[in-house]
C-alpha cells in the first residue's frame, strides 16, 4: 500500500513539474500588446505626417505597459524633446487620455491639479495619443515632441490613426 502511494505521488510530482517543460516555451507577449509590426507603420505614418509639415520630430511609441517599444528622431530635431516625447507617450497610457486632455483637467482650480508631479514625472501639453486598436483595445501610445504642441499632437494622431 505504501508503495502504491508513493507511486501516485511520484506520478503528480513528475506530471506537475514537467508539465511545463513538455507544453513549450511561454508566451512573452501579452494579448493586446502592440507588435513591432505595428510599431513601425505607426512611426512610418507618423514620419511622413512630420516631414509634410517640415518640422523635425521626435517620436516616441510605449506599448500597453508604458514602456518603450520604438523610437525615431528625425535630423535637426530637438535634443531636448527626445525625453518630452517619450514621457508624452507613457503619460498618454498611464492615463489611457490624450495628454491635452489631461492637461486641461490638471490646471489650478481642476480636480487633477498638480499630478504631473507623480509617476517620475509627466507631460501634460498635446502630442501624447493612446494608441487603440480596432477592438477598441489599448495597445500603447504615441508621444511626439519637436514643434508646437498642435504640431506634434496633428503628428501623433496621424501615426494613431494607422490602427483604428
Amino acid at each position: 500500500m505504501r508503495k502504491m502511494i508513493l507511486s501516485a505521488v511520484l506520478v503528480c510530482c513528475v506530471t506537475l513539474f514537467a508539465a511545463p517543460v513538455f507544453a513549450g516555451e511561454p508566451v512573452k507577449t501579452l494579448p493586446g500588446d502592440i507588435t513591432l509590426v505595428q510599431a513601425q507603420a505607426i512611426l512610418k505614418a507618423a514620419l511622413e505626417k512630420a516631414v509634410a509639415i517640415k518640422i523635425p520630430m521626435n517620436i516616441a511609441i510605449v506599448d500597453a505597459g508604458g514602456n518603450l517599444k520604438a523610437f525615431y528622431r528625425q535630423e535637426d530635431a530637438f535634443l531636448g524633446s527626445i525625453d518630452i516625447s517619450i514621457k508624452k507617450a507613457i503619460t498618454a497610457r498611464y492615463f489611457n487620455m490624450t495628454t491635452r486632455t489631461l492637461g486641461a483637467a490638471s490646471v489650478p482650480g481642476q480636480p487633477l491639479y498638480g499630478i504631473e508631479a507623480s509617476n517620475n514625472g509627466l507631460i501634460l501639453f498635446a502630442g501624447g495619443v493612446p494608441l487603440v486598436d480596432k477592438n477598441n483595445v489599448v495597445i500603447g501610445a504615441i508621444g511626439v515632441s519637436g514643434g508646437t504642441v498642435d504640431e506634434d499632437e496633428s503628428v501623433a494622431m496621424a501615426g494613431a490613426a494607422v490602427i483604428k
